[in-house]
């Protein structure tokens, strides 16, 4: 046992100063980077990319679990029609929109 810790000692494994701690909080940094942050950044602009590519008779989903059609689009709010037989409207933020089923345009060009 001591025999292993001398050779540790000699090399810097055990007393290898500031560049011993260094080297694995900057591995574990990579990981962090590779596991959580670039996946996160990634997932956060393909949500942008749907957020700018939302338009008019879209189906939504919001965050709240509203379905609606998207009626008007304003600068950072839109417009939704949750219920097309009474007329009913709500105003949402745009950054509540969490998906797009999809167009109600192509829908009534099929029937």
């Amino acid at each position: 046992m001591n025999v292993i810790v001398n050779s540790l000692a000699q090399t810097g494994g055990v007393d290898g100063g500031i560049f011993g701690m260094i080297i694995p909080f900057g591995l574990m940094f990579v990981l962090l980077y590779f596991l959580i942050i670039r996946p996160q950044k990634k997932k956060e602009q393909a949500r942008l990319q749907m957020l700018s590519n939302v338009k008019k008779n879209d189906r939504v989903m919001t965050s709240g679990g509203i379905y609606g059609i998207i009626s008007a689009i304003k600068d950072k709010e839109v417009v939704l029609k949750i219920d097309e037989k009474n007329d009913i409207k709500i105003r949402v933020l745009k950054s509540a929109i969490i998906g797009i089923e999809k167009s109600t345009e192509n829908n009534s060009e099929k029937q």
